[in-house]
């Protein structure tokens, strides 16, 4: 078997298992499977993940493995890689350096330098220590294969022939001045918008909420922002995210939610408040935790042509018939193996370098 279907093979049988426990999670029955021992590993780093991040709750980390699971298929990773010629790759060491904003953030990249056949060099954020390194655990516990083929390390990156590195807008500028000599891809902020016309049914704007409040607006494809039309009604908006007034009462979200609406109001800003979300008019794309900026705009064609100029700030844009590359309510966080971040297809870089 060559490695790109041995690989292909044991992702298959983690998606297998990502779905099953996840399913045992929700339902809490034991399923009639092999992998109890896995089924318990994997559950105490669920239960213990947030004593190291407090972000990572128990549904967000289950949240990422089901999304997981359910891409980890065999007509998915078939069809993901059906238009490449991975026999073009030339066997290298492709460092990685991951965010930890989000549980498995940087799970996509790993894949794609795993399934060209290289092999990666990683470098955790101290903010995800965890969950990664257990995937690749049970990965190589069901494909040896894979042992060799993923080294973590809390060390100087060196020895390597390209690299994926991902931060904030600061951490870029010495990533591209310490990486310039090699292939790269360096990732900057991001963040994703909305764009209303106020036709939007209430399971629309419902939807909507998963965007804005899954991972509690920590990731890049999560909505900051959204645009409505003159003289929208926002009634109809806070009543859709009623639903998930719950997020309140975690603490984190609590705090930054009290400070940033004591920060407001001393300054003075006009702000709309519901008891759990916070909405300011602002230019701005990146809202602090807790708040959600919105922009009134007239002309739709207009707003096309900025966002368009906007596109290095921009993850998603979530819409119903605005743009093509629009993307549906409530799915910026289920995202298929072509969502590549910032639209820079990994595997075309990793086979052409």
């Amino acid at each position: 078997m060559s490695d790109h279907n041995l690989t292909i093979k044991a992702f298959v049988k983690l998606g297998d298992f990502l779905r099953s426990f996840c399913e045992y999670i929700e339902s809490g029955n034991r399923l009639d499977t092999t992998d109890d021992e896995w089924f318990s590993i994997f559950r105490t780093e669920v239960e213990m993940a947030h004593h190291y991040n407090g972000w990572f709750t128990k549904d967000n980390c289950i949240h990422a493995f089901s999304t997981w699971g359910n891409t980890l298929t065999q007509p998915n990773l078939e069809n993901w890689l059906s238009t490449y010629d991975l026999e073009r790759n030339q066997k290298k060491t492709v460092a990685l350096i991951m965010a930890g904003n989000i549980p498995l953030v940087g799970f996509h990249d790993l894949l794609s330098v795993l399934v060209t056949g290289n092999k990666a060099l990683v470098k955790l954020s101290s903010s995800d220590q965890k969950l990664i390194p257990l995937l690749i655990r049970y990965l190589s516990s069901i494909e040896p294969y894979f042992k060799d083929k993923v080294v973590f390390t809390k060390e100087r990156l060196t020895h390597f022939d390209a690299v994926i590195a991902t931060g904030s807008n600061n951490t870029a500028r010495y990533f591209e001045y310490y990486f310039s000599k090699k292939p790269n891809i360096i990732r900057k902020n991001r963040n994703s918008v909305a764009v209303l016309s106020g036709k939007e049914s209430h399971k629309e704007l419902t939807a909507l909420g998963e965007d804005i409040f899954r991972y509690f607006g920590l990731g890049c494809r999560s909505v900051s922002k959204i645009f409505l039309p003159k003289n929208y009604e926002i009634d109809q908006f806070y009543k859709a995210m009623f639903n998930y007034n719950e997020i309140i009462n975690h603490n984190k979200y609590a705090n930054n939610y009290d400070y940033n609406k004591a920060v407001y109001l001393m300054s003075e800003f006009k702000i709309l408040d519901n008891g759990f979300l916070i909405l300011k008019e602002d230019e701005s794309y990146a809202s602090p935790i807790s708040s959600l900026f919105y922009e009134y705009y007239e002309d739709a064609a207009e707003l096309q042509k900025r966002l368009s100029a906007d596109s290095e700030k921009i993850q998603c844009i979530v819409s119903s018939n605005f743009l093509d590359a629009e993307v549906a309510f409530g799915t910026t966080q289920t995202p298929s193996l072509t969502d590549y971040a910032d639209g820079l297809d990994t595997v075309e870089f990793l086979l052409a370098t």
